[in-house]
């Protein structure tokens, strides 16, 4: 069975314990492979690796940097269907997803900040016929990226990526539930000549090799994605320490359907914010709002549409629902649907466990599930699921849709559905939220910043904002 590797100073190593991990097919609910269950002794020779290249690396020109990260971007569009079959069986995926959706932007997300390193601009300030201030920004130094299961390559791309290509080295954690495309995207590394040291990989569980990270003293910077939970245990370490944090964590995300909507649009795009990737993705619109006379007719077609998902085997064309990441995971969706009950809802389609004939007989399977008759203050609609569960509730005007969507401590995304245009920009405007999608869903500009709002995280990924974050500002003022 396939043990996977450590990827420091540009090597392919066992962890320092020689003690590994299995790795779970979600969908079959069986061990398929073996990850190192590194710890601090990992970490540390990772981080003196990555301080190591940090000279070389961070003095490289930006073209010649650019030209590294391209060929690895190249390399995954070489490789899409490997990847795309190692994200699926390790994530639970189904494989046309993975194909169309995670791998693509994973090169994408390198691509695109390859080429954005080279046409930064930097700011100056002329005081009168006194002097001249000019700001540069350098590479903040050795960092640390730790990313999390639910897209796997995609999101550990997004954190690397703009890292490296503003000259930082890296040492980065992926999720101990998905570790397989971090492992073969470190082989790509190797394939495309990125320098040892400057991209360290150290696979393992969160309490062991991410805490060490956070709490390494030369690591200058955190960037996280994951549980809001996890967030605040990291920002306890690492602001007495006075490290730079961006994290971009949970989301209980208001879909918002005004009944002046273009309705085939709103219904077709809620139902893939709904449940794509089993509802496994932080900007999924688990509460939907609807206004009272559209309601029935649209929870009637939603509810229709739901019972029409397939959810099976992840390598079949036709399963649009595969496995949850884990049977923890699982319990714990189950979990809230059994709470949602409890709290008087009623579920209208879905609620329980998938068995899935065959192969995947064993694997981690939910039904879509929808639920009514729920308030806003309850807990399952003021925590985070993170699965095919959904809470479908009336709404009467404008502000109330607005306090509803603010009614949770979260603020990660929101999406509006509605043919005025004016009435979009005064709720866009209003709602708490990060990012606020008017009749689309998951729609993103690389060049735009992004991240959450209250307990959604601090700091911005994306763009030129990312960049920032990787680098130091300095000012120069010149007498004249």
């Amino acid at each position: 069975m396939k043990k996977i590797s450590n990827y420091i100073n540009g090597q392919l190593v066992s962890p320092q314990s020689g003690s590994y991990l299995d790795n779970y097919n979600p969908a079959e609910g069986k061990v398929y492979s073996y990850l190192p269950d590194s710890d601090s002794l990992d970490v540390a020779e990772a981080t003196k690796a990555a301080q190591a290249a940090f000279g070389a690396w961070s003095s490289t020109p930006l073209a010649n940097r650019a030209a590294v990260l391209l060929k690895i971007a190249d390399l995954i569009g070489r490789d899409l269907d490997k990847l795309a079959l190692a994200e699926s069986i390790d994530q639970g995926k189904p494989l046309k997803l993975a194909k169309s959706m995670d791998i693509p932007r994973a090169s994408a997300n390198i691509r695109f900040f390859a080429t954005a390193a080279m046409h930064v601009s930097s700011e100056s300030h002329l005081m009168d016929e006194v002097a001249i201030n000019y700001t540069t920004r350098t590479p903040i130094g050795v960092v640390g990226c730790i990313s999390p299961w639910n897209l796997p390559l995609y999101l550990f791309t997004w954190k690397i990526a703009p890292a490296l290509a503003a000259g930082c080295t890296v040492v980065a954690k992926p999720s101990e539930l998905t570790p397989m495309t971090a492992f073969l995207f470190s082989e790509l590394c190797i394939e495309a000549g990125l320098p040892a040291g400057v991209l360290n990989i150290v696979q393992g569980v969160g309490a062991k090799v991410g805490q060490a990270i956070v709490e390494h003293p030369t690591i200058s910077a955190i960037s996280f994605t994951g549980g809001t939970v996890t967030g605040k245990k990291i920002a306890a370490t690492a602001a007495p320490m006075f490290k730079k944090l961006s994290l971009e964590l949970g989301g209980k995300n208001p879909n918002i359907i005004f009944a002046d909507c273009d309705f085939e649009e709103a219904i077709s795009t809620s139902i893939q914010s709904s449940f794509s990737n089993q509802g496994e993705i932080c900007l999924c619109g688990s509460r939907i709002l609807v206004e009272r006379g559209l309601y029935e007719k649209f929870l009637t077609e939603f509810v229709k549409r739901t019972n029409e998902l397939v959810v099976g085997d992840p390598l079949e064309e036709k399963s649009r629902l595969g496995a949850l990441v884990s049977e923890a995971h699982m319990q714990k969706v189950l979990s809230y649907i059994e709470l949602a009950k409890q709290e008087g809802g009623k579920i209208e389609c879905g609620g329980s466990r998938v068995v899935v004939v065959g192969r995947c007989e064993a694997g981690y399977f939910v039904a879509p599930t929808v639920i009514t008759g729920l308030n806003q203050s309850c807990r399952t609609n003021q925590e985070e699921i993170f699965g095919p569960v959904v809470t479908i509730m009336p709404f009467d005007t404008e502000e109330e849709a607005i306090e509803f969507s603010n009614a949770t401590a979260y603020g990660l995304s929101a999406t509006i559905w509605t043919t005025n245009l004016k009435r979009s920009h005064r709720v866009a405007h209003k709602l708490k939220s990060g990012i606020v999608w008017v009749n689309c869903w998951l729609l993103r500009d690389l060049r735009t910043p992004f991240g959450g709002m209250k307990q959604s995280g601090v700091g911005r990924e994306g763009g030129w904002e990312a960049m920032k974050f990787f680098t130091e500002a300095k000012n120069v003022c010149v007498k004249i």
